[in-house]
């Protein structure tokens, strides 16, 4: 139970033996921290039902908690404010409890979050979704929910038929183009990663420019989800290139996936799928494309039908995605599934869970999509290469690394260490800045990508975040290598003691109402907010030279708590710090 959730009660029984409702007991932070460390303004709730005056109730409250050990200072204010001062001993003893938040009922959660498209590049575009995904992944499990890890590939639509389509033209004598052909199939790819990603972009201009190539390649299409064995072994090629180069990629970022299924792992449902949809009467046909409605009569705005197969039988997105949620429902029994995905696949993902609601097939409260905003430039545009054009994710690294580099040298950092240690602090410093960037903002605001701020050591930043964990380990370990004694039962004896007591009990509620909001940015702001007050600990109260050994005990059990707190927010943010700086 947090610390809020422990005063919410004491106070809602105060109010209930006033014959008022419990839930009036609610406390919260205080307007004036100044003043006291929480506040009740359920006495203005009450006063219209109880025909009372709210102060009078307000007293009445004060009067029926005046002897809980809990406070030092109960006052009311204003027309009836409660204002709470919490006793030290109270604050000390309750970090015995930890102060944390677990899921009452923890649920099975799969969480889609990758969406990447075989035969490209990862780029900075993916990257919200994958920082996203990986830190509420990380929240979920911690909280107590079972937590599956989906990448989702976008392997089976339209592109791998251009990119077929487009290596058939120019290398027709491939053995993977022979009419008739079952195989076996050379396992080696006929092209390196490079020439794949370089192909996708011409394949695709072609097909917008020349319909005849766009007729090829739609053909391409129907034949490989056909089954054709020569398209089917090229296809095999071409997703295990891609995946291999995203798996360093992801991993150089920290985001891992327990499972890499895409698209293609829910095509063989279609058939069966399209069947049952017609046996419920909720697919039908229309102008030899196979539909589903999905418009509601209390709809505000217009709420287009889904094509599930087009006039020519090719599978779309939205069926792939209803054919992945029974998969899904099939091999994993989620009680809950999870889309991290952008703002601008809103309305798809409102048709495909309405679509599965409709079927029976999964209810639509249990659907989420967790839509993001952009991440842009200086220039208020979404980030490009100076160039213009769309910045690979692995540059995008090495040019944080790089700018780490600069970074760690201006400061002082690192400056006894070997050329490899360097890199690596480099780059998880360079990773945690744009990690923690994207992480601190709302997921659902765009923001501004500025390097130079997001990289200082100072301020809400990642650098400054990991800088704050190594410290507080470093100074828990000159103590104990200073032999100043061991850690001991935590005791206030200065403001600023209390402020990181307090900021520490803190913690559930953050933690809570960040997996609740699936909001990420509301531990970047608690991390940060924690980092400071042990500065401002350290700045006011000494460890190694205090001379009472039971005050030195307790802060050495406070910078302890800190350094462990701090190392699990970075963990659950997905960012990682070195062992120094």
């Amino acid at each position: 139970m947090t610390l809020k959730d422990q005063l919410s009660k004491l106070v809602g029984e105060a109010f209930v033996s006033e014959g008022l409702a419990a839930e009036l007991g609610a406390v919260k932070p205080a307007d004036r921290p100044d003043l006291a460390q929480f506040q009740c303004n359920g006495a203005l709730a009450a006063a219209k039902a109880a025909k009372k005056n709210p102060r009078e109730i307000a007293e009445a409250i004060k009067a029926r908690l005046s002897k809980a050990a809990q406070f030092s200072e109960i006052m009311v204010a204003g027309p009836g404010f409660i204002n709470l001062k919490l006793a030290d001993d109270y604050l000390a003893a309750s970090l015995e409890e930890g102060g944390e938040w677990k899921k009452p009922a923890p649920e099975k959660i799969v969480i889609d979050y990758g969406g990447a498209n075989v035969a490209k590049p990862l780029h900075v575009g993916h990257l919200r979704a994958a920082i996203i995904g990986e830190s509420l992944k990380r929240i979920c499990r911690f909280v107590g929910d079972d937590v599956t890890g989906d990448v989702h590939l976008g392997d089976w639509g339209l592109q791998m038929g251009q990119l077929i389509s487009e290596l058939e033209i120019c290398q027709p004598e491939l053995a993977f183009f022979e009419e008739g052909a079952a195989g076996p199939f050379p396992s080696a790819p006929p092209i390196t990663l490079a020439d794949l990603e370089e192909m996708y972009p011409l394949a695709s201009a072609a097909c917008k420019e020349d319909p005849a190539r766009a007729d090829l390649a739609r053909k391409a299409t129907k034949a490989l989800q056909a089954g054709r064995p020569g398209y089917r072994a090229l296809w095999r090629r071409f997703v295990d290139l891609s995946v291999e180069a995203m798996r360093k990629d992801y991993d150089d970022l920290g985001v891992e996936f327990d499972l890499w299924k895409g698209e293609a792992d829910a095509d063989p449902l279609i058939p069966e799928l399209t069947q049952d949809l017609s046996k419920r009467g909720v697919i039908e046909e229309s102008d030899g494309a196979q539909i589903i409605r999905v418009a509601r009569d209390d709809d505000k705005k217009e709420m287009p039908p889904i094509i599930f197969l087009n006039s020519q039988g090719a599978v779309g997105y939205h069926a792939t995605d209803i054919a992945t949620i029974v998969d899904r429902k099939r091999e994993l029994a989620p009680d809950r599934i999870l889309y991290v995905v952008d703002a601008r696949q809103r309305l798809h993902f409102e048709q495909v869970f309405r679509a599965v609601d409709l079927a029976g097939y999964f209810p639509e409260e249990k659907l989420e999509h967790l839509w993001f905003g952009t991440m842009n430039g200086k220039d208020g545009k979404p980030f490009k290469t100076r160039a213009g054009g769309t910045l690979k994710l692995r540059d995008f690294i090495d040019m944080v690394t790089e700018k780490a580099l600069e970074r760690l040298s201006e400061n002082g950092f690192a400056e006894d260490f070997d050329e490899k240690e360097t890199l690596d602090v480099a780059r998880k410093v360079g990773v945690a800045a744009l990690k923690f960037a994207d992480l601190s903002n709302p997921r659902t605001s765009d923001y501004i990508f500025d390097l130079d701020r997001f990289m200082a050591f100072e301020g809400k930043t990642g650098p400054y975040l990991l800088y704050a964990s190594v410290r507080v380990r470093s100074i828990v370990a000159k103590v104990q290598a200073a032999n100043a004694g061991e850690p001991g039962p935590v005791s206030i004896h200065a403001p600023e003691e209390r402020d990181l007591v307090l900021m520490l009990l803190n913690f559930g509620d953050a933690l809570r109402e960040a997996y609740q909001k699936r909001m990420p940015h509301i531990l970047c702001d608690y991390a940060f907010q924690l980092a400071q007050a042990f500065s401002k600990f350290y700045a006011a109260c000494r460890i190694i030279d205090e001379a009472d050994a039971a005050i030195r005990a307790s802060r050495l059990s406070l910078a302890i708590m800190v350094g462990e707190r701090l190392g699990l927010l970075l963990d659950l943010l997905g960012l990682e710090a070195p062992e120094r700086m």
